[in-house]
């Protein structure tokens, strides 16, 4: 997978000082987890799953999964499960995708019904989605996927999703994660990113957050995302890649309201014009939301329309400033202190290394932006396609 290859070789070339490269499945899986930005979800029951997969990864979309749960009622589920392994081998069959493809299964039995059923479609298979998580029914999941991978021949990867009771209520929370964290460091080779299902979470305490709000606004789970960073988000051997919770609003009108966004970045590109779009398109919180996800140690984010995409994958892009930072950061290792090369800031060369191979990480995926380039640039032109 390549982020921003449907865009042609001019616009690259003004946009970023360093393309994103080309990411391999079988790359280090820090490196794969870097790379999966937007994930996309959707159901299984759709008549045209393969050509509507196939058609978002040529405009862009990375990382997908078909989805069998929640997306699914229940007295289609069988229907559901045909059509996604049909899906797969209509892919397995076509050119390469370029793209990861998931499955989100109820039941582990449903990974091993999936994997027994399919033929040449593992070719197209990433892995599972798992969801929720917990250390006592996650292992069985696991197990099944382990099976799997030594049947294909091939590694298929776990992206587990917390979300359960076990973890979001107090009580049992540190316990819980504790128990995951253990588990989760036994299948260290096969778990790609640990997802959140904000919208479980939501649920349990009769919460829909508001289109203007972001899921830190919701204090209750922005509790709980907190501890899954702190337990699972460690910059050591024990961490794993935290990706961001669903954003489940899109357009359906034109809307006005005060935005959230700052003016200064979009009057110095002279994108006011397309600012206000943003806005017009429930994107304003998205983006603040895609902000605040990094501030708190979290990378990527699952999505539900394709409309998300772009500006995840725009916010993902390293920017010039971050990149020499970085490089300033990571060409000593005997610590200090040093102002930045855009002299706003100190480097300390200790306790920013982990920040520092994190953005280089980040910067293979999504690449790095020539000096001046924002995300408003990326933006407007992903926006064009």
């Amino acid at each position: 997978m390549q982020h921003f290859s449907h865009l042609d070789s001019a616009v690259l070339a003004r946009l970023f000082l360093r393309p994103p490269r080309r990411i391999e499945p079988s790359d280090d899986l820090a490196t794969v987890a870097a790379a999966l930005g937007a994930t996309l979800y959707m159901p299984a029951t759709r008549a045209d799953l393969a050509q509507t997969l196939a058609k978002r990864s040529r405009e862009g979309v990375c990382s997908l999964v078909i989805d069998l749960e929640d997306a699914v009622a229940d007295h289609n589920l069988e229907h559901a499960i045909t059509n996604a392994v049909a899906s797969l081998e209509q892919l397995a069959a076509e050119e390469p995708l370029g793209s990861l493809v998931f499955v989100r299964a109820r039941t582990p039995e449903q990974i091993r019904r999936i994997c027994s059923s399919l033929t040449h479609g593992a070719t197209a298979l990433a892995g599972f989605v798992i969801p929720k998580f917990t250390a006592k029914r996650g292992a069985a999941f696991l197990d099944e996927i382990i099976d799997a991978s030594d049947s294909h021949g091939k590694r298929l990867l776990a992206m587990p999703i917390l979300e359960s009771a076990e973890v979001v209520f107090r009580e049992t929370r540190d316990t819980e994660l504790v128990a995951v964290r253990e588990l989760l460091g036994q299948h260290r080779d096969r778990v790609l990113a640990v997802r959140i299902g904000a919208t479980d979470m939501c649920g349990m305490f009769g919460i829909r957050r508001d289109r203007d709000l972001t899921i830190y606004d919701v204090r209750v789970v922005a509790d709980v995302i907190s501890a899954i960073v702190n337990h699972l988000g460690r910059s050591n051997d024990s961490g794993f890649v935290i990706t961001g919770p669903v954003w489940e609003y899109f357009a359906d009108h034109e809307r006005m309201f005060r935005p959230m966004l700052r003016q200064t970045p979009f009057v110095e590109q002279e994108a006011v014009r397309f600012r206000q779009q943003l806005v017009s398109h429930d994107l304003d919180a998205l983006l603040r939301e895609v902000a605040l996800d990094r501030a708190n140690g979290i990378q990527g984010k699952t999505v539900i329309h394709p409309s998300h995409v772009p500006a995840v994958h725009a916010m993902s892009a390293v920017t010039h400033e971050e990149y020499y930072d970085a490089l300033d950061i990571l060409e000593s290792d005997e610590g200090g202190v040093r102002a930045s090369g855009y002299k706003n800031k100190m480097n300390e060369l200790g306790p920013h290394r982990n920040w520092a191979k994190q953005t280089m990480l980040r910067a293979d995926a999504f690449g790095v932006t020539n000096e001046g380039i924002t995300f408003v640039d990326l933006l407007t032109e992903l926006a064009d396609r």
